[in-house]
């Protein structure tokens, strides 16, 4: 791989590791597909009890999720049939039970699997670190639908008062990933229930985004959907509704030949529309360049040497 060759920022950078320490980690098992938590040598675990009653233990109030996946149940549920837990659920005290904080799959599982007790690590844990772990367990897997994981921020950013930028930094998260996310929501019902339903992706969302009103975008989802359109496909109608918007073609034939060579210039380098308008003398004016997503105007502030955070 070339030296030169940008690497891309790693998302959820510091993840449940750097927020509960390291250890060595537990052994996975060959179909779970949850991560291992770890611990700092000094965290506050009661380890008194390997194993707890299943009928002790309750689900994270601040669990992200609100669907789950009954196939790949199904699978981890065979899976501990045949081997057992060999992760244990975290868990902390609560009232005369626990409340699971991380490993909520691997539970549900276990009593599908019918197991009567399930072995688990004691944790002390605060309501914010709860939320904080649920939500970065889940999005570490990816495992949430765009939906979820956009009310999940906003219920994290919410429920202890954190500006974008604190919600991105406890969760080692880019601020404009949560603000992308955020964004979505304003989107009509018809078009989060595809998102929920993964008949659209989040990069489809993202583009619709762009468009003027909520018409136009149920429109173009219901195209997409029906016409299984890529995320680029989707981007070029967006981008074709708009360019429809600029100013009339006439306009363009008064333009001098030196400035439409400009033009075509400037949008074959950035890949973009661009507009010179100049005055009448061409010793004053202005350059607008054309984005058609937030990937796109990344893209471009890229291309003129300008970094994420002073682009945005």
């Amino acid at each position: 791989m070339s030296e030169n060759k940008k690497t891309k920022k790693p998302h959820l950078g510091r993840g449940l590791e750097a927020l509960m320490g390291p250890i060595s980690k537990l052994k996975a098992e060959s179909q779970e597909t949850d991560h291992n938590v770890n611990f700092p040598p000094d965290a506050k675990l009661e380890i008194a009890k390997s194993e707890l009653p299943v009928s002790q233990i309750r689900p994270n109030p601040y669990q992200p999720r609100t669907s789950w996946n009954q196939e790949q149940l199904l699978g981890l549920c065979e899976s501990i049939k045949v081997n057992g837990i060999i992760q244990p659920i975290i868990v902390r005290k609560s009232g005369d039970g626990y409340q699971i904080i991380a490993g909520e799959r691997r539970f549900r599982a276990a009593e599908m699997a019918g197991l009567e007790s399930v072995p688990v690590l004691v944790r002390q844990a605060t309501d914010e670190e709860m939320l904080e772990l649920a939500l970065v367990e889940n999005i570490h897997r990816a495992d949430l639908n765009p939906i979820e994981r956009a009310k999940a921020y906003l219920n994290f950013i919410n429920s202890f008062n954190l500006t974008q930028t604190d919600a991105a930094k406890r969760l080692g998260e880019d601020r404009t990933v949560i603000s992308n996310y955020l964004r979505i929501l304003d989107l009509p019902s018809e078009i989060k229930q595809m998102l929920s339903d993964g008949k659209l992706t989040m990069g489809h969302a993202r583009a619709m985004l762009a468009l003027p009103s909520d018409e136009l975008q149920r429109k173009l989802a219901n195209r997409a959907m029906a016409g299984r359109l890529s995320v680029r496909e989707v981007e070029r109608l967006v981008r074709k509704h708009l360019e429809g918007k600029t100013e009339p073609k006439e306009q363009k034939k008064e333009k001098q030949a030196h400035i439409i060579d400009l033009e075509k210039r400037l949008q074959s380098i950035l890949g973009t529309k661009v507009n010179i308008k100049a005055n009448k003398r061409n010793q004053r004016g202005r350059i607008i360049i054309d984005y058609y997503s937030l990937d796109e105007f990344e893209r471009l502030t890229e291309k003129m040497g300008l970094t994420q955070t002073e682009s945005i």
